[in-house]
């Protein structure tokens, strides 16, 4: 059986190339320990705005602060010109401490009445979620005076197709309530425009979510109304593997094996998303994500040159080039992709009753692996001692260090050329969006992982704290 090999970024291979450096890090911070690599975070904020550029749209990139709370990423995104989206009093406090213009933020998500209270006295952008935050936003930027609020209104549940329903946004059935609320504010409210989230990579859905989007502005300027931005909100990819073929060959033999067609894959009889029928094994790996290999610039490339049904097949960026309307974007996994990686130690090695290699890592499962997702990549093993009593290729289940039996850091096996001893040092690439700080407890009273800040330079690398 073949492994599951990520993509490694170029910078982060030379970083895992000093053994001695990685060994003292974690002897100096502890394990496990976060590392943050800003470079990597400029160099996808400059594909996004190489993409954007030369369509002659105006445009402002947000970062999704969500994706991380390394402060080292906000003040990347300070400094290529970015944005930043916020999505909680506490993320709003950190982009304007870093020094973001309040003319650069945006909120986001579900807002109570207290949150909406800081953003109206802020001036930032408010994403209004629904109908009740439009009226209490109004509200209170009447009691408040001073002038209007900027304001885009998130939409959902765009065309006749089936999709999935979001949480967010309000339903475009209801957008008469919306252009009724807004002609009637105009004092209150500068209404900048519409905004979308899609919980999904496909192109096809984003495309029909903007041109529904785009009648829906025919409507609001036949109101008086003035909007001039489309929102297209985030969930852009990752590029986690350089090819999918290992992944698909893996998930074949994950289902052969649950089927009692081959050896077992998984830990303990864990179904990883899969179900058993009697028609046989039905559905899907809970971590169909890292099998991809497209970034989040060329999925915006994708979706900009995408021709609209309702615009006589005139690609996207070119309606909205010719309607001078501008395109706001919130990417954040997609910008902290390949930039960041959790290193941890090996504890001990041991056997369980079925014969499995147990291979008990300095770190849980809820610090690398996203919610209920299996992460389905390899990590990179970095031998600290010359000589292995299990030196031959072997599948090993690595474990955390909760004493829960749950705490199992991949339900699936890791094919390896060498088992892991004691000291070795394991480290999980790309793990800065979301897996570093989202899933993260202090179960068992454990603290988060610290995080660390690396930098490159003709002399190697240089590495601080992130705060």
């Amino acid at each position: 059986m073949t492994g599951l090999p990520p993509r490694i970024h170029p910078l982060v291979r030379a970083f895992l190339s000093r053994e001695e450096m990685l060994a003292a890090l974690l002897k100096r911070q502890g394990s496990p320990l976060n590392v943050v690599f800003p470079e990597i975070f400029r160099a996808n904020a400059a594909a996004f705005q190489r993409v954007l550029d030369p369509t002659g749209l105006r445009y402002r990139i947000c970062y999704a602060h969500k994706a991380s709370q390394a402060r080292a990423f906000v003040r990347a995104a300070l400094a290529t010109g970015t944005g930043i989206d916020v999505a909680s009093p506490g993320e709003l406090h950190s982009a304007l401490a870093a020094g973001f213009p309040a003319q650069q933020v945006q909120a986001t998500g579900p807002k109570g009445r207290s949150f909406l209270g800081t953003l109206v006295t802020s001036g930032v952008t408010i994403n209004a979620d629904n109908l009740w935050e439009l009226s209490e936003i109004i509200k209170l930027a009447r009691a408040r005076g001073g002038g209007p609020v900027p304001v885009l209104v998130r939409l959902c549940g765009f065309g006749s197709a089936p999709r999935p329903v979001s949480r967010f946004g309000i339903p475009a059935a209801r957008f008469d309530e919306v252009t009724g609320l807004l002609s009637a504010s105009r004092d209150a409210v500068d209404f900048l425009g519409l905004s979308f989230h899609l919980d999904t990579g496909e192109v096809r859905d984003r495309v029909h979510a903007a041109d529904d989007c785009l009648d829906l502005f025919e409507r609001s300027w036949a109101a008086g109304l003035a909007p001039r931005v489309l929102d297209i909100g985030g969930g852009f990819r990752q590029a986690f593997a350089e090819r999918g073929e290992p992944f698909e060959e893996y998930a074949l033999a994950v289902r052969r094996g649950l089927a009692g067609e081959g050896r077992p894959l998984t830990w303990n009889g864990a179904t990883l998303g899969y179900r058993y029928t009697e028609d046989g094994i039905r559905g899907g790996l809970m971590s169909g994500k890292y099998s991809g290999s497209v970034s989040g610039s060329d999925l915006l490339q994708e979706i900009l040159a995408s021709p609209l049904p309702r615009q006589g097949g005139r690609t996207l960026a070119r309606v909205l080039r010719e309607n001078m309307i501008g395109l706001w974007l919130e990417p954040g996994k997609s910008l902290a992709d390949h930039a960041g990686l959790t290193l941890t130690s090996v504890e001990f090695v041991k056997e369980a009753s079925d014969g499995s290699i147990l291979v008990n890592l300095d770190i849980s499962r809820d610090k690398v692996c996203p919610a209920d997702q299996e992460v389905l990549l390899d990590p990179v093993l970095i031998h600290r001692s010359d000589h292995s009593s299990q030196d031959r290729p072997a599948g090993i289940f690595f474990a955390g260090n909760l004493c829960l039996e749950r705490d199992m850091i991949f339900n699936h096996l890791t094919f390896v050329d060498r088992v892991p001893e004691p000291g070795d040092i394991v480290a999980f690439v790309n793990t800065a969006a979301y897996q570093m700080d989202l899933s993260a407890s202090a179960a068992l009273m454990r603290l988060p992982p610290r995080k660390a800040v690396a930098w490159s330079g003709e002399d190697g690398f240089t590495v601080h704290t992130d705060d």
